[in-house]
């Protein structure tokens, strides 16, 4: 959606004024950042140019930085105001997108400025497709299972909690590693999956990677743990990322993408001891490293993080809190899991027996503290449940206006368990 402001006070173009902050609430002058402009080229062309000038934000009026803004030739980036600046701009169309978001195109008389955008997230629901799935050539089966219901994305997997790269990388740590076993091809996968019109999404484990942790002495932090907060043991999982989203991987999902927790967090705490804010700090760090080197190719990053995260005011010793890391990934998925859960949780003498209430539990508390842009897409829990069941958790997802995604580790799933997609349904009324 996009508006035309008339009489909006915006800074001239490159302008600086308490460079990193964002804008102010509604009524209060806002403060602005740098401005990617455009500058304009000597041309023997009598069409007129002009000055384009504006803001994007999200549809709760949010600053959204990291959008770019494209006039004929001329490109622009937001700004962490979510201010842009454009000159020698003609007339004509323009397209403001950002990974992860939904693309906005109108045209612009070049009259009229500055320009309001605001850009709708992505709405994916999705599947997990296991392994098996892959092995037992049933990907078309999924396929035709999303057919006709609200299923518009499929999660496949690139590097899995066993340190296995599933295809054949161009990846040279992935063969020196001896951690490449082809499963599939990722040619083939995307062509069938983005023929069906659907948004394909690859999944890298991070952190737990067996095979490393324990071919590289000095990577491991403990157990089959790498460490987090060492630079050196981002770049094998950014170079696979990379590579991925360059197949046409439409968006790079980092699970286990924080330290250990249970046992091995107590021998990786005498290895490297670290406070909260060290270990969130270096989860931050390494997924701001992550988005620089995937944004300019195209690609939203993701991160799962425990769905307890949620609803903990502490880290829980592994550095994943959604007040810190929303500021850095474009989609934050918690896994909402009621299996999970301990005896007792909001009253719950098993809270797996309460699917739609833990859920609701969990996004309720989790919201709020989204102190970023990210868009909050849940992992669902599609394992020991019935239909109904699975359906309960989509229901308070929808009713938030969230997507989703379905975990089975087996990739089972019936038609019945997914929501009928609305077009069709409208259709048979």
């Amino acid at each position: 959606m996009l508006l035309l402001l008339l009489g909006a006070c915006l800074p001239a173009p490159g302008t600086e004024a308490n460079p990193g902050g964002s804008g102010g609430p509604a009524g209060e002058p806002p403060t602005t950042t740098p401005t990617t402009v455009a500058t304009p080229t000597t041309s023997t062309s009598t069409i007129p140019t002009f000055e384009l000038r504006g803001r994007v934000t999200t549809p709760d009026g949010l600053p959204l930085p990291g959008a770019l803004v494209a006039a004929g030739p001329r490109r622009a980036t937001s700004g962490e105001d979510g201010r842009f600046a454009l000159t020698g701009v003609p007339a004509g169309a323009l397209s403001i997108s950002r990974p992860g978001w939904e693309t906005t195109q109108m045209q612009w008389d070049g009259g009229v400025t500055p320009v309001a955008a605001e850009l709708e997230p992505r709405l994916i629901r999705a599947l997990r497709v296991s392994r098996y799935n892959l092995e037992d050539d049933m990907l078309d089966d999924l396929i035709q299972l999303a057919e006709g219901t609200s299923v518009n994305g499929l999660v496949f997997d690139t590097k899995d909690e066993t340190g296995t790269v599933l295809y054949d990388t161009a990846v040279g740590e992935a063969h020196r590693l001896g951690a490449v076993e082809v499963v599939y091809d990722p040619e083939q996968i995307l062509e069938e999956a983005h023929r069906a019109g659907l948004y394909a999404i690859t999944r890298i484990v991070t952190f737990e990677d067996p095979i490393r942790a324990g071919k590289v002495p000095e990577a491991k932090l403990a157990g089959a743990w790498v460490d987090p907060a060492d630079p050196v043991n981002w770049s094998y999982p950014i170079d696979l990322a990379v590579e991925a989203c360059e197949l046409g991987f439409d968006e790079i999902q980092f699970d286990y993408v924080r330290f250990p927790a249970g046992r091995t967090a107590v021998a990786a705490a005498a290895r490297r001891p670290i406070d909260q804010a060290g270990r969130v700090q270096a989860i931050v760090a390494f997924l701001e490293e992550a988005r620089r080197a995937l944004h300019p190719l195209g690609c939203p990053v993701a991160a799962d993080i425990f769905g307890i995260a949620l609803s903990s005011p502490t880290d829980e010793g592994i550095g994943q809190r959604p007040d810190e890391l929303s500021g850095v990934v474009d989609v934050l998925s918690p896994m909402i899991y009621p299996s999970h859960y301990s005896p007792g949780w909001i009253g719950f003498a098993d809270p797996n027996d309460h699917p739609g209430p833990v859920v609701a539990d969990a996004l309720e508390a989790g919201m709020p503290r989204l102190a970023g842009t990210a868009i909050l897409r849940p992992w669902l829990q599609a394992f020991y449940y019935t239909s109904g069941q699975i359906l309960e958790e989509i229901a308070e997802a929808e009713s938030r206006g969230l997507g989703w995604m379905l975990w089975n580790a087996g990739g089972n799933y019936r038609a019945e368990s997914l929501p009928v997609d609305s077009e069709e349904e409208a259709e048979g009324s």
